[in-house]
């Protein structure tokens, strides 16, 4: 009986990416996925460390599996990811139960490294820089385990050049180091043979992709116009792009290719200079809503979303004011609000003297919610009455008889019908908007677009 793995993920898109690779990887050394902890013979934690609570989380669930492997020996548990990365040897003196310790430049080392940590025991392997073959070798891209045969996420770079104070992403991912297009273009292809329609496009600044390749002026704009020339990717998405970076051709490429979808995640941060300044962010608000007016001049139909931190280091009240004054001009269709979480190691943890008091924080971060919604609702009250293409991802979470999808701008929409092509998940279907909520749309269903493709899976056998 083949043993089982099970890996929980913690943090961003660039995470839930590596552990479709790992598990991918795990299956083709022989392992089984499972969902049940109980069944487990291998724990896998994919970590993340932007966020204070990032380590209580990983401890508490260390703490559960000490007492689980206590019972079954021959369970083996591995540490990944960027908490890895920050910690290295650390992990394992505080949680010695840990089998293997992997940083995030060789996480598709973790089963090699699972076979030598059962035979030599215990393993910490953290390199200072990217492996190559990370950079280099698809397969274990192609290979991945998906939550969904028809949309695919495919990485384009990894690291980070900039410096934002309160970002600990730099150290633990390293510099930007962007694949070449022609690597990203052939598995695009590959992905679109085996029924894949939709892709996002993965990096910690797109925008500046291709920059390191250059050494003068970044290549997304190429790469979206190569990646949407692709036959059978019907959607090209892309995260996460820096405003400071947003260019014309990339603005162009948006509006002129038409496998590339009208939505642009552009975090602002704050709406404050200061606090900008502060922050290194690189532009002012005025430069923001600048080159935001540019891209919804160009790009038909642009929905547009955000990341806004309250309770930055130094942050009055007029910083604020001036924040939701630019959310309320932004008018975004949502807004990622998150609370200042100090990070060691990153210039804006330094000063606990400027944190902001908790209390004051709760209610800045309240008066933000509600503007951010006011603009969320209007924007969807907004699209009822129009006709728009919705790819089914399934039945929603909430009612089995309503099928959920995804318009063009990422929207999430809910619909009834007894429509057989239509409720197969990855199908095209068009529908009209009947009523904008905040946070999703509903509408009724007109007709089928295009059939769910036949996905056809990569063979994959035990080493």
């Amino acid at each position: 009986m083949a043993r089982k793995f099970l890996i929980r993920t913690f943090g961003c898109q660039m995470n839930e990416h590596d552990s479709e690779r790992l598990a991918g990887l795990l299956v083709a050394d022989g392992l089984e996925a499972t969902d049940d902890l109980d069944e487990a013979d291998v724990v896998v934690l994919n970590t993340c460390c932007i966020r204070e609570n990032a380590d209580n989380k990983l401890y508490g669930h260390l703490g559960h599996l000490r007492s689980l492997k206590a019972e079954r020996p021959g369970m083996q548990i591995a540490v990944t990811g960027c908490l890895s990365q920050k910690d290295k040897g650390a992990l394992r003196e505080r949680a010695d139960h840990i089998d293997v310790v992997v940083g995030t430049h060789n996480i598709t080392r973790t089963p090699v490294l699972l076979r030598e940590a059962a035979i030599s025991g215990p393993i910490t392997e953290i390199l200072d820089a990217p492996d190559p073959v990370e950079m280099t070798d698809a397969a274990p891209a192609l290979t991945a385990v998906r939550a969904v045969p028809w949309a695919a996420w495919v990485t384009i770079q990894t690291g980070c050049d900039n410096s934002c104070a309160y970002c600990i992403v730099p150290s633990v991912r390293g510099p930007e180091i962007s694949r070449p297009i022609d690597d990203i273009v052939e598995e695009a292809r590959v992905l679109s043979s085996r029924g894949v329609v939709e892709v996002t496009l993965l990096g910690q600044n797109v925008n500046s992709y291709g920059r390191d390749i250059t050494k003068r002026r970044p290549l997304f704009a190429e790469l979206l116009e190569a990646v949407g020339a692709v036959e059978g990717i019907d959607r090209v998405r892309f995260t996460s792009p820096h405003p400071k970076d947003l260019r014309p051709e990339t603005i162009a490429a948006m509006a002129n290719t038409a496998a590339v979808c009208n939505q642009l995640h552009l975090p602002l941060q704050s709406g404050s200079d200061a606090v900008l300044a502060s922050m290194r962010r690189g532009y002012t608000a005025e430069r923001y809503l600048e080159r935001l007016a540019a891209a919804r001049r160009e790009i038909e139909d642009l929905a547009v979303t955000t990341d806004i931190i309250v309770g930055f280091p130094g942050e009055t009240e007029e910083d604020f004011e001036q924040t939701l004054t630019v959310a309320a001009t932004a008018q975004f269709d949502s807004a990622y609000t998150f609370i200042f979480s100090p990070r060691p190691g990153t210039r804006a943890a330094e000063d606990s003297s400027r944190f902001i008091d908790p209390d004051v924080i709760a209610d800045r971060f309240e008066r933000l919610h509600l503007v951010t919604e006011r603009s969320a609702l209007a924007k969807h009250e907004e699209r009822a009455g129009r006709t728009e293409e919705v790819l089914v991802e399934g039945p929603s979470k909430r009612d089995d008889a309503v099928l959920s999808g995804r318009t063009r701008q990422g929207k999430l929409v809910h619909l009834r019908t007894e429509d057989a092509a239509a409720k197969r998940p990855g199908a095209l279907v068009e529908a009209t908007i009947t009523r904008g909520a905040p946070h999703f749309l509903e509408a009724e269903f007109l007709r089928v677009l295009a059939p769910s493709r036949t996905v056809r899976r990569l063979e994959l056998r035990p080493a």
